[in-house]
């Protein structure tokens, strides 16, 4: 059977999705750096695995797929860890839900203000949107507060899914970034902790890179 083969450097946020999917379900992988400070993305042989020039991509016995995730379904399907995503399709929607509302509500509403107060990026230089970004990253935070306020231990409730994956992670960015303003959340405060006692989350998430 051929190694997977991971493509992305490993402070992305989408990169580390897959490689704590990977802790989760005991896969063994090879990392190779791309993406900005390493090997472009836009070089042909890169394209040629994904046309949209982005991290990460997986190669394996089948094949490639990217779309972070997209892989992490895929492993954790391939592994047969129905308690990350359940095979029945309500249950499985559940968690997809909060997956995609990561990927979309969450990753927009933080994009501005953490590409200006966490990477400090000088094309995010502008006051009043990193002010607008901070708003509506910190509205969007709430809802997730009110989610775990009724859900208990995790997203979706008891038990670790998937989407804790992606979540946890934009979690640990928004404690990291340095936002002038900071809603008091504590159930969120409660969960980041909770996903603390896991080891693959402090390797990659807790990790001291937002």
């Amino acid at each position: 059977m051929t190694p997977l083969r991971i493509l992305g450097k490993a402070s992305s946020i989408n990169v580390r999705k897959v490689l704590w999917t990977c802790r989760e379900v005991g896969l063994d992988y090879r990392r190779e750096d791309w993406g900005s400070g390493f090997t472009p993305t836009d070089k042909p042989e890169f394209l040629a695995l994904n046309p949209n020039g982005l991290v990460p991509v997986i190669e394996d016995e089948a094949g490639v797929l990217w779309e972070s995730n997209t892989i992490c379904r895929y492993l954790a399907a391939k592994a047969g860890r129905l308690d990350l995503l359940p095979a029945q399709p309500r249950e499985r929607a559940r968690v997809e839900q909060w997956m995609d509302w990561q990927a979309t509500e969450l990753n927009n509403s933080w994009r501005y203000a953490f590409l200006a107060l966490a990477r400090r990026n000088p094309a995010y230089a502008d006051p009043s949107q990193i002010a607008a970004s901070t708003r509506s990253w910190n509205t969007t935070m709430k809802v997730l507060e009110r989610q775990l306020e009724g859900s208990r231990a995790y997203v979706l409730g008891d038990c670790f899914t998937l989407a804790d994956i992606g979540i946890g992670l934009s979690v640990h960015r928004w404690f990291a970034t340095p936002l002038e303003e900071r809603p008091l959340l504590p159930a969120v405060a409660a969960y980041y902790d909770r996903l603390s006692e896991r080891p693959a989350y402090l390797e990659l998430g807790r990790n001291g890179i937002a």
